[in-house]
C-alpha cells in the first residue's frame, strides 16, 4: 500500500473509520462492507485483510474485557443488594440476577459445530468456485434478511438446519471473510438482542485468530506500519458505532431487526454484485 496518490490515502482512511463504525455498531459487517470498496483502491485483498484481521482481535478483545468487567461489577452490586435485603427482612427475587452480555453457552456449542469447517476452508482443503460459493451464502442470507425487515424472522425449527448453515459459515469465514452474515442470521435467531454483538465479538476474536495464524504460517505482510494511522481511524468509527448500538439496543426490538436485517439485504446485494458483476 506505498506510492498511492493524497486522496487514496484519505478514502483509505474514511472506510476504516465506516468499518470501526459497522463493526461496533452491529457486531459484524465490518469488513464485508468496506472491503469491496477498498479492492476499487488496492484491488489486492491480502493488503487488506491482514490490517481488518488485527483491527478485529483489538476490539473484539476489548469488549469481551468491557463486558466480563461489567458483569463483575452487576454480579457485586447485585450480591450487596441481596445481602441488605436479607438483613431487612425483604425478599428480593431479582437482586441475585446478573445476566452476562455474552452467551457462553450459545457460544460453546456454535463454535463446536464450526471448528472442523473452519478449519477445512482455512487450510484448502475443498475448493468450490468463488463466485457459487458467495451467491449460496448471500442468497440464504437474503432469505433471513427479508424476514426481519418485514418483522417476521426465519425461526428454523430444524437443528439439522441451523447447524448446516453455521458449518457452511464456518468454512466460508476459513476461507474467507465473508461468512459472517451467515452466522449472524442463526445468531440472531438463538441469541438474545442484548447479548448478540458482544457474543459475537467473542466468536470473531476466536475465528480470527486461527484465521491470523494462518496469514503467518503463508508468510503474508501485516501491513504493520499502515496500523499506526488505520488503527485511530478504526478506533473513531468505534466509538461512533458503541453510541449507534447503545442506541439500538434500548430501541423496540422489531426496529432493532429491521436495521439488521436492512444491513444483511445491503451485504448480500453487493456480495451478489461482486460475484456476478
Amino acid at each position: 500500500m506505498e506510492n498511492l496518490e493524497t486522496w487514496q490515502y484519505i478514502a483509505i482512511g474514511l472506510l476504516f473509520v465506516w468499518s470501526g463504525f459497522v463493526r461496533s455498531g452491529l457486531g459484524f459487517g465490518g469488513a464485508v462492507l468496506s472491503l469491496p470498496f477498498l479492492l476499487l483502491i488496492v484491488n489486492d485483498p491480502l493488503v487488506f485483510l491482514p490490517i481488518i484481521a488485527v483491527h478485529l482481535l483489538v476490539f473484539s478483545s476489548w469488549i469481551a474485557f468491557s463486558s466480563h468487567r461489567n458483569a463483575s461489577h452487576r454480579k457485586a452490586n447485585h450480591q450487596k443488594v441481596k445481602k441488605e435485603t436479607l438483613a431487612s427482612g425483604l425478599a428480593n427475587d431479582n437482586a441475585d440476577k446478573s445476566v452476562s452480555t455474552i452467551d457462553w453457552k450459545y457460544l460453546k456449542y456454535s463454535l463446536g459445530v464450526m471448528i472442523v469447517p473452519k478449519l477445512i476452508g482455512v487450510f484448502g482443503l475443498l475448493s468450490l468456485p468463488s463466485h457459487i460459493m458467495s451467491s449460496i451464502i448471500f442468497a440464504i442470507v437474503t432469505v433471513y434478511a427479508i424476514g426481519y425487515v418485514l418483522n417476521k424472522p426465519f425461526k428454523s425449527n430444524s437443528k439439522t438446519l441451523d447447524t448446516g448453515f453455521l458449518m457452511l459459515g464456518g468454512y466460508i469465514s476459513g476461507t474467507s471473510l465473508i461468512g459472517a452474515p451467515l452466522i449472524v442470521a442463526v445468531y440472531a435467531s438463538h441469541v438474545a438482542k442484548h447479548q448478540l454483538r458482544d457474543t459475537l465479538f467473542v466468536l470473531w476474536f476466536i475465528l480470527v485468530i486461527i484465521k491470523c495464524a494462518a496469514f503467518v504460517w503463508a508468510g503474508v505482510d501485516f501491513q504493520l506500519i499502515h496500523h499506526l494511522w488505520l488503527l485511530p481511524c478504526a478506533t473513531v468509527g468505534h466509538f461512533i458505532g458503541m453510541h449507534f448500538h447503545e442506541k439500538m439496543v434500548s430501541a423496540e426490538t422489531p426496529t432493532f431487526f429491521r436495521v439488521l436485517g436492512s444491513v444483511l439485504i445491503v451485504i448480500s446485494l453487493m456480495g451478489l454484485w461482486q460475484a456476478w458483476g
